[in-house]
């Protein structure tokens, strides 16, 4: 196999102990060449995040407050050198924590604070496995406004890289032209560790966290539901954008361009073979037709039936204008001859239900206008779903003989994916029917 680059969480990095496991993973295959650490989270007995002790240090040195920004401070330095001393390493983090300190002091600025856990951590790391360390702000660039410099990024860190053949390259952050630093918005050291990937022309990208894949649904509802064993960008997309607790779309889409495979583990069980995210599945190969069922809260409907609405030219356009000139975007639009349902986050409607009604009534002048709160969207995903005769019949069968009524349908044009809307208070009763139905 090739270039393998590992990225581990959190949970994984937190205590000596997890440093440990960590590296014996790492020495176990010579091809993982290129490490992601993020910043120490919690464990037993730390309740606290690195990262949020060092944002509320930032603060209160913003306030001016420094006795209460040195007392942060400490907790920050005491969990490291718990770490290095754990470790008995003997490496010297005592002046890079002193550097951190100074530098939080003299200028609080929220994006350094937040980026120093994932920087301390990749010292650390370094030093433990013998690896180089890359400094991300040395090869992620960012744009003036913020924004990802993509093309910037590939060239810069791809020469960087090529000059250490293994190393350490903390996650979460970059840097400014002007040379400031900049984390990212979400899922960042996902992000990096997707970069550092499309950047070495990696075969693999590991993301290693403290659970073994992905679930095929909320264990919160179902009891034991099975694990993922592989899926594609776009399932992982349907699901993510559903609710499921999966890695958001902007931390893949680099290796997501390149078609490098992802490999979610955990750090824990590394014997377990966790999900692989893939450009493409075989729905031939699946145990089950459905890759995973994920699902929200809080929906409004507004619904409007119109005699001939779908001879009225434009109908349809007039309608989301009306939802334009009140900033609210919709999430599905059923449809028939003479009918239209907006389905939209009940947080799109704040302070604008009352409004949007009365312009819909007085510019469209439908015959029915209703608005039904109180929904939840399921959406059930997968491509096995397409060959497999009588999917629908099966998740609806299951639903009526739950006792769910359902109020919406909707299916993706991609037929890779079936959404419900139903109550509320049906959505666990639901959900736990179609994974009975399709997974048993």
């Amino acid at each position: 196999m090739g270039v393998i680059v590992a990225k581990f969480g959190g949970s994984s990095l937190a205590t000596a102990g997890q440093f440990e496991k960590v590296a014996g993973i790492i020495q176990a295959d010579e091809e993982r060449r290129y490490v992601i650490p993020s910043a120490p989270g919690k464990a037993p007995g730390l309740t606290r995040k690195v990262t949020d002790l060092l944002y509320d240090c930032q603060q209160a040195a913003l306030r001016g407050d420094v006795r209460q920004a040195d007392e942060l401070f400490a907790q920050v330095e005491e969990r490291y050198l718990s770490i290095v001393q754990g470790l008995g390493t003997h490496f010297a983090i005592e002046p890079h924590l002193h550097v951190v300190h100074a530098a939080i002091l003299a200028d609080p600025e929220p994006d350094y604070a937040a980026s120093r856990g994932e920087y301390l951590n990749g010292l650390i790391l370094a030093n433990l496995l013998g690896y180089d360390f890359v400094d991300p702000a040395e090869g992620i660039v960012f744009q003036q406004d913020g924004h990802l410099d993509e093309e910037a990024t590939q060239k810069k860190l791809s020469e960087l890289l090529q000059k250490h053949p293994r190393a350490v390259v903390p996650g979460f952050y970059g840097a400014l032209p002007d040379g400031h630093i900049k984390t990212f918005s979400r899922g960042g050291s996902d992000i990096t560790g997707a970069i550092v990937a499309r950047a070495v022309g990696a075969e693999l990208y590991e993301n290693w966290t403290d659970v073994s894949g992905f679930l095929m649904t909320d264990p919160r509802i179902v009891d034991n539901p099975r694990t993922i064993s592989m899926i594609s960008y776009k399932e992982l997309r349907e699901l993510s954008y559903m609710g499921a607790s999966v890695l958001h779309e902007d931390s893949i889409f680099p290796v997501r361009r390149r078609g490098i495979p992802i490999r979610v583990r955990n750090t824990n069980r590394p014997q377990d073979p966790g999900t692989l995210i893939v450009p493409h599945t075989d729905a031939d190969d699946r145990q089950t037709s459905i890759t995973g069922i994920a699902g929200r809260k809080g929906f409004t409907v507004i619904h409007m039936e119109k005699e001939q609405m779908n001879g009225t030219v434009g109908f349809g356009r007039h309608v989301l204008s009306i939802l334009e000139r009140h900033g609210v975007s919709f999430e599905h639009l059923p449809s028939g001859i003479d009918t239209l349902s907006l389905v939209i986050q009940d947080c799109q409607l704040e302070g604008k239900r009352d409004a949007i009604l009365q312009e819909l009534q007085k510019e469209i002048h439908p015959d029915v206008l209703e608005m039904h709160s109180n929904l939840a969207l399921i959406a059930t995903v997968g491509r096995g779903m397409i060959r497999r005769v009588g999917a629908s019949a099966t998740l609806f069968t299951a639903l009526a003989e739950a006792g769910v009524n359902v109020r919406m349908i909707d299916q993706g044009s991609s037929e890779i994916n079936i959404i419900v809307g139903v109550e509320e208070e049906d959505f666990e009763t639901a959900v736990r029917a179609i994974y009975a139905a399709f997974v048993g």
